[in-house]
């Protein structure tokens, strides 16, 4: 696709198409459809999807800056070795989907649909993850220090090995995920222990 495409695009059908390693800037997608498409090498900046299919996508090795995926949906998608940074992947739904190895560099997952999802060894260092379906997520070894986990739906999620240092997390989740051997702060520590029926004393 090349630059002079206009900015706004709406309801188009890019299905089996290929754009590898094409570059796309200050444009916009909306209710568009990517399935089967070959979009590996894809460099974003500044690129809005909303409400896009990415079904079936090669979206490998990807690089996306300041961009934002807004209510997508990306089923059996191929992402790893993409990168994401400074980008929003609100209220997008992932299944099924080959994630690892990933870079997440200050990501908004608010309200995005992550359960069952593979982020063994993930780093989401400072990613804000509020309110997202992380139920049956495996973040075994995941980075989270600093993440924002508040109003997350963490049913079975498995942190185990997982670093939670200064991540802000709910008293649910003490109870509700996996984190055997996860790295906590002291102040963590507390909240597990209240979290779980403890009494706390000086």
């Amino acid at each position: 696709m090349s630059e002079e495409s206009a900015e706004e695009i709406t309801g188009e059908d890019f299905s089996d198409t290929v754009y590898a390693r094409d570059h796309w800037t200050a444009r916009s997608y909306t209710d568009c459809t990517f399935r089967d498409a070959d979009l590996s090498g894809l460099r974003t900046d500044r690129v809005i999807f909303t409400r896009c299919d990415f079904t079936g996508t090669d979206l490998s090795e990807s690089n996306h800056n300041a961009t934002a995926f807004r209510s997508c949906t990306f089923v059996r998608t191929t992402l790893w070795h993409s990168t994401f940074r400074a980008s929003s992947l609100l209220g997008s739904t992932f299944e099924n989907c080959r994630l690892r190895p990933i870079t997440f560099d200050d990501v908004d997952f608010t309200l995005t649909t992550l359960g069952k999802a593979d982020l063994r060894n993930v780093d989401l260092s400072g990613c804000r993850l509020r309110e997202a379906n992380l139920v049956h997520a495996d973040l075994t070894g995941a980075q989270l220090n600093g993440a924002d986990l508040r109003g997350a739906r963490t049913s079975q999620l498995n942190l185990t090995g997982a670093d939670l240092r200064g991540a802000l997390i709910d008293p649910e989740l003490w109870s509700s995920a996996k984190v055997r051997k996860a790295r906590i702060e002291i102040s963590q520590a507390v909240e597990f222990a209240r979290a779980t029926g403890l009494v706390v004393e000086p």
